[in-house]
């Protein structure tokens, strides 16, 4: 059982979130041009620099840092000013995070990676980091403490997160967790024990980050590099505290001037990728001086990144290198006003906790106990006739229980009782009957039973009002009448409607409007006259059904005749408009009928529409029914 818990204020001994202002050194590249010897920047001391002013050298303007390094500086003494002060934080579960910012050919790289005579501060901080978390001997140097070292390394090349552990995970998400953690799911994560372990993942990953020529740069980075380390503290003793904390080693690409570096191509593509997410690091620094509500970090996944460390809640240091030559004057100011800025912002670092409780056996076996026994107390309250329960080996196994408990210590008792809590409620919602009073239980399963007698009532009902309109239908057959005409008092209208709904059902089906005349006006003088008469016939019998009669519609052989003629006429001589007053015919078919006949001549028959196309043989049919019996009717 475990309980989380973000250490934001004083809680459990733990202090305060204290802020911290985010530190910025300065470092000033050695001068590399042969031909000319003009410099734009000047030391004044270990904080202090000017730049000359490019059009008036009377004219500069002074910087004030938290230190700056001439071009002189060894990689160690940046180091040591800079960086380790902040490596003992991560050990109470705080974050720290050093960028190196600047323009491109400034030297970023260089300071964060070095070389084997000069290493630069990542190797320096992994090194030093592992001898905190390891003694003399190999063992934690605080007792009661283990300590676990994992890394991960990442660059955000074109706005896509790609893992350098593993080239095959491409554009990565990055998201929050509920505790506003900045985190990268599913990069992979390597284990480090010793720093030879650390060479063994970093040097093939290093290798991995996009590089490319520039005019200004043999070796230019294409992208950002981030290096995660992340530290967890793990405490072997009650209350068995984890801290967790994490170091943000950042390489950011340079800002370029394509109109110097002569980028193309897909280099012209990286550059905008570039100078795009360092706008959006400039929008965000702007933001959090001016303490604007919202502040832009999901405009680029670069500021995603850094949004622990710009305004978050890490122990930040940038490191902004500078180029002395006059030509770099632009990029050198651009990247003091940048730094000058940063510096203002202010951090809130706090420590991530949490508290682990390990599953002891007694502590296993109770929580199964609450586990299997949170449904069954219900079911044991609510059905007390359906099962009994020895009250000796009850109060057995409540003090026994109670015994477990008094052993147990009361932070782990009162998440126990929580856990008993959540159990109950899960198990009031699966099963809603069983937290129902008996008396209104029984009420409901009276009321239930009630329903189902009703139901089997009006079914009965049902079926003897069918028989009784089955023998009605019996007797006209034999009376020759109508069904309307019947006086038996037995049978009334809706008895007779019902069956009759049934069988008319298929002439709903088949969509058919038919004009049918009172059943009670039909006799032999209406059928003399032509008046669709609807009669009764008899239907084959099909598999396990007995014969049953079926309306069809008789129409006097004179007027089918008639009416055929008539259509025939229409189609032949009619026009489309006129053609559209037929049942079944729109515009289209309209179109059609009238082109087919200027194309093959007049129609002989009706049925000459199947050999029109769009019109089948039996569209034909309905067709000519649905004519003959509007004319007929007429």
């Amino acid at each position: 059982m475990a309980m989380r818990v973000s250490i934001m204020e004083s809680h459990g001994g733990s202090k305060r979130p204290s802020p911290s202002r985010v530190r910025v050194s300065v470092r000033l590249r050695p001068y590399m041009e042969k031909d000319e010897d003009k410099t734009c920047v000047r030391g004044l001391d270990s904080q202090s620099l000017e730049i000359v002013n490019w059009r008036n050298q009377l004219e500069t303007m002074q910087y004030q840092f938290d230190a700056f390094y001439g071009d002189k500086a060894t990689q160690r003494e940046i180091y040591t000013g800079s960086v380790y002060a902040i490596l003992p934080h991560l050990l109470v579960g705080q974050n720290a995070s050093v960028f190196a910012y600047g323009p491109t050919g400034a030297g970023k790289t260089h300071t964060m990676l070095g070389n084997p005579n000069q290493p630069g501060i990542i190797p320096r901080a992994v090194r030093d980091l592992l001898q905190m978390t390891r003694g003399t001997n190999g063992q934690p140097e605080e007792e009661n403490w283990s300590y676990a070292i994992t890394m991960s390394y990442v660059e955000i090349y074109q706005e896509k997160v790609m893992d350098l552990l593993e080239p095959k995970n491409k554009d990565l998400p990055i998201r929050e967790d509920k505790d506003h953690n900045i985190l990268i799911p599913g990069v992979t994560q390597k284990t480090i024990n010793t720093f030879s372990d650390f060479d063994e993942h970093f040097i093939p990953a290093s290798q991995n980050r996009t590089v490319a020529c520039t005019k200004l740069n043999d070796r230019s980075s294409r992208s950002h590099a981030v290096l995660l380390i992340k530290v967890q503290k793990n405490q072997q003793v009650s209350p068995f505290r984890q801290l967790t904390g994490k170091l943000y080693l950042i390489d950011l690409a340079g800002s370029e001037d394509n109109r110097r570096t002569g980028n193309q191509g897909i280099r012209l593509k990286e550059s905008g990728a570039i100078n795009s997410s360092l706008f959006t690091l400039s929008k965000v620094v702007d933001a959090l001086n001016q303490g604007l509500p919202r502040i832009p970090y999901r405009d680029s996944k670069l500021t995603r990144l850094l949004q622990d460390s710009l305004g978050g809640s890490a122990h930040s240091v940038m490191i902004a290198n500078i180029a002395p030559e006059q030509k770099y004057y632009f990029d050198t100011l651009t990247a003091l006003n940048f730094a000058a800025k940063s510096k203002q912002i202010i951090n809130k670092p706090f420590s991530q906790e949490t508290t682990q409780a390990p599953v002891l056996p007694t502590l296993k076996r109770h929580r199964d106990d609450v586990e299997s026994s949170a449904p069954s107390r219900h079911l044991k309250k609510n059905r007390k006739d359906s099962t009994e329960e020895s009250p000796n080996t009850s109060k057995d196994c409540t003090d026994s229980k109670n015994l477990q408990l008094a052993s147990l210590d009361p932070a782990v008792v009162e998440r126990l009782l929580k856990l008993d809590k959540i159990l109950t409620e899960k198990a009031k919602m699966e099963n809603p009957l069983l937290n129902t009073p008996k008396r209104e239980r029984m009420a409901l399963m009276k009321k239930w039973e009630e329903s189902q007698m009703e139901i089997e009532r009006l079914k009965e009902k049902q079926k003897e009002l069918e028989e009784k309109a089955l023998a009605a239908e019996s007797r006209v057959e034999k009376s020759g009448g109508s069904p309307f005409e019947l006086s038996d008092s037995s049978v009334n209208e809706s008895a007779f409607r019902a069956p009759l709904r049934n069988r008319t059902t298929s002439t709903a089906k088949a969509k058919k409007v038919l004009r049918v005349l009172p059943l009670q006006g039909l006799n032999q003088n209406a059928k003399e006259e032509g008046i669709p008469v609807v009669e009764k016939k008899t239907r084959k019998a099909h598999a396990g059904r007995e014969n049953e009669p079926s309306w069809e519609i008789n129409v006097r052989g004179d007027l089918l005749q008639k009416g055929r003629e008539k259509i025939l006429n229409l189609l032949n001589n009619g026009s489309v408009k006129e053609l559209k007053s037929l049942q079944k015919i729109g515009d289209k078919k309209a179109k059609l009928i009238v082109g087919w006949r200027e194309v093959n001549g007049p129609y002989t028959s009706v049925e000459d529409l199947a050999a029109m196309e769009g019109m089948t043989a039996k569209q034909v049919a309905s067709f000519i029914k649905a004519n003959i019996l509007s004319i007929a009717a007429s």
